[in-house]
């Protein structure tokens, strides 16, 4: 997979009057970005797949931008030809849009910018957060979209407040090992339902109906919903029955974040001895030397065996370095102002000062680091 792609999956089905433009005017709106475009078609009878493989072909060489399609034979659903597209995706960053202006490709590089400024795994392209609207609906079909839209967060437990769009970006890594049941047309809820403790951000925008073409919606999709939903909420119900209780998650994420430390003690000892012994450095070097070795190898056990974070770029990597080594200065501080305050002013043996200093700066030291370096809700 290629770090810094972009890889934009569209689903087409009787799209021959939009696919041309929304292509050309992704990539005007992209300029700076490396872009894969995968055009996923349901085999329409209007030629959008010819039209691509032309458009494809009369591509002069432009940087940073590539552009495949998937020819299916039958049709086989949006959430399918969503994850066909995605099984043929190099980028480790994935967008999902329409291909009929209703999604206006000037939102994507607000979405980029949102994932990796919050660092959050899913944003969502919202209608229904301050500032997003629906233009040109019926309200036949607004009342049919706010309904889905409850049925969904009332009944599956999804967070979002347009669950239902059809418009987000999500970080690869989230979906490694899980299996979709592509059922109906909208992925997106599925993939909040099995990612469920995944940081999501919404940012508005105006859904602005189609100006060609017709609509997809219809009684088959809408029972395909309701199967959906129904699946769903049935393993929801599953993974409940199976997971650990949040308290015994957090205790054990707690216990192992302490026995790095406690490892940690021992690391600093050995590098410390063995630099002043070995090679003969004055013993203020060796014990710094100690330090930074102790931080470096509590931060890779923490990151690996106490939060799960496998994603090892170099990027990400250094930015929680620098947290972790921040966090751990402010736990010193903690234990240094607390052991003489205990000792100097409530005359505290220093024993038991310094047991009740070291617990709290570890403690805090966790909790810091469970927020702010690895992006876990505290009580999680």
């Amino acid at each position: 997979m290629t770090e810094n792609l972009i890889s934009i999956i569209i689903p087409t089905f009787n799209e021959s009057k939009n696919i041309s433009n929304i292509l050309k005017s992704i990539k005007e709106n992209l300029l700076l970005t490396d872009l894969e475009v995968i055009v996923v078609d349901d085999n329409s009878p209007d030629g959008t797949g010819i039209i691509v493989d032309d458009y494809i072909k009369s591509m002069k060489n432009i940087p940073d931008y590539s552009i495949s399609i998937i020819h299916r034979k039958v049709k086989g659903g949006l959430s399918s030809a969503i994850l066909e597209g995605l099984k043929h995706s190099k980028g480790e960053i994935i967008a999902v849009m329409d291909s009929d202006f209703s999604h206006p490709p000037r939102i994507i590089p607000k979405m980029l910018e949102k994932l990796k400024k919050t660092q959050c795994d899913i944003v969502v392209a919202s209608r229904y957060v301050a500032g997003g609207s629906v233009r040109g609906w019926p309200f036949k079909r607004k009342l049919m979209s706010l309904i889905a839209t409850k049925i969904a967060k009332i009944g599956l437990g999804v967070t979002p407040k347009d669950p239902m769009s059809g418009f987000f970006m999500f970080r690869r890594k989230i979906i490694d090992g899980l299996k979709f049941d592509a059922i109906g047309f909208k992925l997106l809820l599925e993939l909040l339902v099995k990612t469920k403790g995944v940081k999501v951000e919404e940012i508005p925008y105006t859904f602005t109906d189609r100006q060609f073409g017709s609509s997809k919606l219809d009684s088959a999709i809408i029972i395909d919903y309701f199967k959906s939903v129904w699946n769903l909420y049935r393993y929801g119900r599953t993974m409940i029955k199976n997971e650990p209780r949040t308290s015994v998650r957090f205790i054990s994420k707690a216990a192992r974040f302490f026995t790095v430390g406690a490892s940690g003690l021992g690391v600093n000892y050995l590098v410390s001895l063995l630099f002043s012994s070995s090679i003969d450095m004055w013993y203020i070097h060796a014990t710094m030397a100690g330090i930074i070795f102790s931080i470096s190898s509590n931060f890779v056990l923490n990151k690996y065996w106490t939060f799960e974070d496998r994603n090892f770029t170099p990027k990400r990597t250094v930015i929680q370095y620098c947290k972790f080594m921040g966090f751990s200065s402010i736990g010193a501080l903690i234990q240094l102002g607390m052991v003489y305050q205990l000792v100097d002013g409530f005359s505290l043996s220093y024993p038991v000062a310094l047991i009740m200093a070291v617990g709290t700066a570890a403690f805090s030291n966790f909790i810091l680091n469970k927020r702010w370096t690895f992006n876990e809700t505290v009580w999680s």
